[in-house]
């Protein structure tokens, strides 16, 4: 399952990720209008409720369930101020892929406002972004720095799941499919309790994991 590294400082993780695939033409300008589609995707990412018995070995976050590729790292983000985790991400020679779920309401629709925002989040802060069309909908891509980033999103029963993956520009071409496969094999445990839309799904560490962290702080 790979190394059980921490992280203490906070990597572009949750706003930026790579270029790819079988999507249409990819534009940068910055009145990008392309219709999304609600996911019917039948393989992946999964509700907990169809989740496959299909053996992939899986680390289990709690709300999500990530696949571990072989070769990667596991490395977890602590929050130095609540001291709880900021985030989990699978670092693989493509890039560093942080996995997030969050609270959606039943209509579906969630990434498409996400991803508009973050895309003009991403071009105040100066970096060049491309939006595009894969195969569960708007795709965004981006330049920052020396850093390619690529953003999936996934609308599903009230949750949604969005993909990053932060990687050098040289590994740019094949980052992508690295994501959507993590992506396309998570499983998502939203939880029946009411919350608000956009609310983070709670992350939680397996034993083990927190087990070695604390280890490591003391």
């Amino acid at each position: 399952m790979g190394i059980f590294g921490r992280k203490r400082s906070a990597k572009p993780s949750g706003r930026h990720a790579a270029p790819e695939a079988e999507e249409r033409p990819v534009t940068d300008g910055a009145d990008d209008e392309i219709e999304p589609q609600l996911s019917e995707t039948s393989d992946g990412p999964f509700d907990l409720a169809d989740a496959p018995e299909d053996g992939i070995p899986r680390i289990d976050l709690g709300s999500v369930k990530v696949p571990v590729p072989d070769g990667s790292q596991v490395q977890v983000e602590m929050d130095p101020e609540s001291g709880g985790v900021r985030a989990v991400h699978v670092v693989t020679e493509q890039g560093q892929i942080t996995v997030s779920g969050y609270a959606a309401p039943r209509s579906g629709g969630l990434w498409k406002d996400v991803s508009t925002e973050l895309t003009e989040q991403l071009r105040a802060d100066g970096a060049k972004v491309s939006v595009g069309m894969g195969e569960w909908g708007l795709e965004l891509s981006a330049i920052v720095g020396d850093v390619a980033l690529r953003f999936v999103g996934v609308d599903g029963p009230r949750w949604m799941l969005r993909g990053v993956i932060a990687g050098p520009q040289s590994q740019a071409s094949q980052a992508p499919a690295v994501l959507r496969e993590i992506v396309r094999h998570t499983i998502v445990d939203r939880g029946d309790a009411p919350m608000p839309v956009r609310t983070p799904l709670t992350i939680t560490l397996p034993d083990a994991v927190a087990q070695h962290i604390a280890e490591q702080s003391g």
